[in-house]
């Protein structure tokens, strides 16, 4: 019987590990931009009170700022905390290896699974770390996000573009990987936040500190003066009448229950 081949290395882990750890240092600054982490939070929260899911132990993974574990422990689930780059009291999680403990009825990842080389590989190990009747809700940045970005370094790199955003996982393939993973009542959806800019720089720092940084195996080689310069042009030229690019952030949520059994019917 012929083996599964390993997934293709897209995503170099030193560097993914290295960019979350930095994202966790920037975290701490008073001016932070919390806002994926606060809407991926309430959105948990939202989607939570609509079904009526009370878990009684959740794993929140990702959840930098907090929030959703707060609101959680607030009406009484015991909730365990993770990170792939742990703080103290948060478990180290390795989204494509199996999870450290099982039987919960709440798994929430925030976005820390768009940056994995096996996803289906993850998807299986959270679907399997679910109690029966479980429910995981997995969000992070999907296809469509940082359109403008993308258009600024197509620009910048002119004929010969290089690696420097990530490939993204679209609303459709969402859905069909969590049918294959197991799922039941899979559900995939988009969301879409703007946000204005002034300045490249900001731009590219609020990517950095939101952990969106590049971590590529094969990332484009580096810009130099020259290609800021260029990139800082086509930031430029793109503004409006007040000086500001918009940018948006497509927050693709997956959802699904441990198959074991059907969710409530209301």
């Amino acid at each position: 019987m012929a083996s599964t081949p390993p997934p293709p290395t897209i995503f170099a882990p030193t560097r993914r590990r290295a960019a979350r750890a930095r994202m966790r240092s920037l975290e701490q600054r008073a001016d932070a931009p919390r806002f994926l982490a606060e809407d991926m939070a309430d959105d948990v929260l939202d989607r939570l009170a609509f079904l009526r899911h009370e878990p009684a132990r959740a794993l929140v993974v990702g959840d930098t700022t907090g929030q959703l574990a707060q609101a959680l422990a607030a009406r009484g689930t015991a909730v365990a905390r993770g990170d792939p780059a742990p703080r103290p009291g948060e478990q180290a999680i390795d989204e494509e290896l199996p999870l450290p403990e099982t039987g919960y009825d709440l798994i929430a990842h925030l976005g820390t699974l768009g940056t994995v080389n096996d996803l289906p590989g993850a998807l299986l190990h959270i679907r399997r770390a679910l109690a029966p009747g479980g429910l995981a809700i997995m969000s992070w940045c999907g296809a469509g996000s940082v359109p403008a970005l993308r258009a600024i370094m197509a620009e910048t790199d002119g004929e010969r573009p290089a690696a420097r955003l990530h490939p993204q996982v679209d609303v459709r393939a969402g859905g069909d990987l969590l049918q294959r993973c197991g799922f039941a009542e899979p559900m995939s959806d988009s969301r879409m936040l703007d946000v204005r800019y002034r300045s490249l720089r900001r731009l590219v720092g609020d990517l950095r500190a939101a952990g969106l940084g590049n971590c590529l195996a094969r990332p484009g080689p580096p810009l130099g003066k020259a290609g800021l310069a260029r990139a800082a042009a086509a930031f430029a030229a793109m503004a409006d009448a007040d000086g500001r690019v918009t940018e948006r952030f497509a927050i693709l949520t997956l959802s699904g229950w441990n198959k074991a059994l059907r969710p409530p019917k209301f």
